[in-house]
């Protein structure tokens, strides 16, 4: 059960791009907004609002920023929208990637998309392509239990008692536990932890590949990290997920 996992690789890769402050407060933004323009504004029945503002406050993103987003979202006769979309397709050497966006422009968002699809030489298709590749989890890391290191076997079993599926040890000193994709499920297991004492971040419904593609060519491996680059930096696109991994050779030069 517990072992090396190539998403936690993936995930801090992901960070890099997330760093670049100002477009990430407007990700964040626009995912507060549309939690509570979906379930309401109090956080204690809406887990996925409780969570935006989590991750916004890990961000460091103003008090201020998320209650005007709660206040746009829960203000009466406001014509402002925003759809989720799912874009799907392949990269350069056949790898699947998943773009999830929040727009007020679905013809914009489309359009832009697809010209970085073919600019890096992929293919952008039609929505469940590429999805059946990937699995929806629920995740979170763990940093600490209180204040101290974490005994792995101690929580994989507090884990299991709250319905976890599986902990995983990233081997820095931080563990992920996977749930299934239920924000019941995900949110009772991160109370439940918390009240025992553990550290935990970086909650999410997200998506892990069931298998990866291994990039060994250096130009497809530029193309690929250049598609993701652009989907990333886009400001209506809220999350990039892909199933390929660099070989330890081109790692090494890439250093992504």
């Amino acid at each position: 059960m517990a072992g090396h996992s190539k998403w936690a690789q993936i995930k801090r890769s992901k960070a890099k791009v997330d760093a670049q402050r100002g477009a990430a407060f407007t990700k964040l933004a626009r995912e507060i907004f549309v939690a509570a323009k979906i379930g309401g504004a109090d956080v204690s029945g809406n887990f996925r609002l409780k969570t935006a503002i989590e991750k916004a406050k890990e961000a460091l993103m103003p008090v201020d920023n998320i209650k005007r987003a709660i206040q746009r979202a829960t203000t009466e006769g406001s014509s402002e929208n925003f759809e989720e979309i799912q874009y799907e397709g392949y990269g350069p050497g056949g790898v699947a990637i998943i773009a999830s966006s929040m727009t007020d422009n679905r013809n914009r968002t489309a359009g832009e998309i697809r010209s970085y699809f073919i600019k890096c030489e992929g293919n952008l298709g039609e929505t469940g392509c590429v999805g059946w590749m990937f699995t929806p989890k629920g995740v979170m890391n763990i940093n600490s239990y209180k204040g101290n290191s974490i005994n792995f076997d101690d929580l994989f079993m507090s884990a299991a008692d709250f319905g976890a599926e599986d902990v995983i040890d990233l081997e820095d000193g931080t563990f992920q536990v996977t749930t299934i994709d239920d924000n019941n499920i995900l949110e009772k297991v991160q109370k439940g932890l918390e009240e025992l004492g553990y550290s935990v971040n970086d909650v999410e419904i997200t998506m892990i590949p069931n298998n990866y593609v291994k990039i060994e060519d250096e130009y497809i491996a530029k193309k690929t990290i250049k598609l993701i680059d652009l989907l990333e930096n886009n400001d209506d696109v809220q999350n990039v997920y892909y199933n390929f991994e660099l070989s330890e050779e081109l790692e090494k030069m890439f250093e992504y």
